[in-house]
């Protein structure tokens, strides 16, 4: 004879909760994309953190290295009007851009698209683009590189002449230079 069990019948001995050896430990760092989106979310939510540390240059575009972790960095950029980053890529980096404030457009191969404050990107290594304020105010943009950038080839061709500050056809960037975008 088989005895029937109902859902009454399945019970845990205590609570599942409380019982912390079950439970995965949340990362220190972030190690996957969308660890790293939401790093960028988390920032952008904190706009104490940011905001008191933003500076705009006519001349150039303002960067600020914001946070280091094993294998990744986190940027803080301005854009003034006018200001871009000329095509490029971020060699063997991924990354994730996110708008802070105001306006930017993103130049890729199939076209321009405008990012909107909270808007996100996720780069794959060595995918193509430029970014520009063509708006008429000021914006601020946060990017993570992961691996940390050490490298941003320039590109030739449509979208590489927005640019207020023009780069070498390949960059090579270290600690603690300021990435193109």
């Amino acid at each position: 004879m088989n005895p029937t069990h109902s859902d009454s019948d399945l019970q845990i001995a205590g609570d599942i909760l409380e019982v912390p050896h079950l439970l995965r430990p949340a990362p220190e760092h972030p190690s996957t994309v969308a660890e790293f989106v939401g790093l960028a979310r988390a920032i952008a939510a904190d706009p104490d953190r940011w905001r008191p540390l933003v500076r705009y240059d006519a001349t150039t575009r303002w960067y600020h290295r914001l946070q280091t972790g094993p294998g990744y960095e986190v940027w803080l950029l301005s854009w003034v009007p006018g200001q871009g980053s000329g095509r490029h890529d971020h060699g063997r980096s991924s990354g994730v851009l996110t708008v802070l404030q105001g306006e930017l457009t993103e130049h890729t191969g199939r076209g321009a698209r405008t990012l909107a404050e909270g808007d996100q990107r996720v780069l794959a290594p060595g995918s193509v683009h430029g970014v520009a304020n063509d708006s008429l105010e000021p914006a601020v943009s946060l990017h993570i590189y992961f691996p940390g950038l050490t490298e941003m080839p320039m590109h030739e061709g449509p979208g590489s002449g927005n640019s207020a500050q023009v780069a070498p056809s390949s960059r090579h960037l270290g600690a603690p230079d300021a990435p193109t975008v």
